[in-house]
């Protein structure tokens, strides 16, 4: 299959690929092995390999996107503004026309997204990345999926000070089951379960996402909020932000493949350009 698009999304620890032809749409994603934004293109493109084509389309954003030439081994590059990127793939893959996009990657970007106006809203510098570095110094490890697995199998308010530990129950339209202090036991000693200790981990990056992204999107007149990037394939990180929701009545919407969503955003922006164009 020959692609007549190629998207690139050149996140700091992954790459992610998009390609589309005749018979259908193809997803693949790269550990990140260069500095170089144009060695990460080149290392994207030996990907899709035979499927690239004299004129195949290639679209590009993430990164130091900006940094890269206009033509790269013959190819044209399209360079998408990242935060259009995330904004309208999120759209996509959720099927809305509007919504706060929040791109849960290595950090996190939000966005306030209504059919083409995009804006930047707000952000986090704790992401996946924060997921994977408290976990390599606590746990030992940054494998993700060893990281979900002790998750969903621990109990988080081992590790955690609760609300009913705190001040003896609910606060305002918080339960007495929820938490008062992320890890606030660790400073009481040693003899932790891993899988406590990486419930506990994920339990704090994900609060600070849902938090952040609700009152965000309030900020932003937003109602619905949509979820997109890699940290959000983790069951025991969807699992925890759930469960804010529930606290906070809000509900989150996490397409599938959220992790590609920003990829797919790139083909909506090449096929808005074309659209234009002719």
């Amino acid at each position: 299959m020959k692609a007549v698009r190629v998207a690139v999304d050149m996140g700091m620890s992954n790459i992610d690929l998009m390609w589309e032809g005749p018979s259908g749409m193809q997803m693949h994603m790269l550990e990140n092995q260069f500095k170089s934004p144009l060695e990460q293109v080149r290392q994207a493109l030996t990907a899709v390999g035979d499927a690239l084509a004299p004129g195949t389309l290639i679209g590009v954003t993430g990164g130091h996107y900006r940094a890269l030439p206009e033509i790269l081994d013959g190819f044209t590059l399209h360079k998408v503004d990242e935060m259009c990127a995330l904004g309208w793939g999120g759209l996509a893959a959720a099927g809305r026309d509007a919504g706060l996009v929040v791109s849960a990657g290595t950090g996190t970007a939000m966005v306030s997204a209504r059919g083409d106006a995009v804006a930047h809203v707000t952000g986090s510098a704790v992401g996946g990345g924060t997921l994977l570095g408290l976990s390599k110094l606590i746990l030992g490890t940054a494998d993700v999926i060893e990281i979900d697995r002790l998750a969903l199998a621990g109990d988080a308010s081992a590790v955690d000070v609760m609300l009913s530990e705190a001040v003896g129950g609910e606060v305002g339209r918080l339960p007495a089951h929820a938490n008062a202090v992320n890890l606030g036991k660790l400073a009481e000693g040693d003899d932790f379960k891993r899988k406590d200790l990486a419930a506990g981990l994920v339990r704090l990056v994900a609060q600070v996402i849902a938090v952040i992204a609700i009152n965000a999107a309030g900020s932003a007149g937003q109602d619905e909020i949509i979820l997109i990037g890699h940290t959000m394939d983790l069951q025991s990180v969807q699992k925890e932000i759930e469960l804010v929701g529930e606290f906070y009545q809000q509900a989150f919407i996490v397409p599938e493949n959220p992790g590609f969503a920003t990829a797919l955003g790139v083909l909506a922006a090449m096929k808005k350009t074309e659209e234009v164009e002719s």
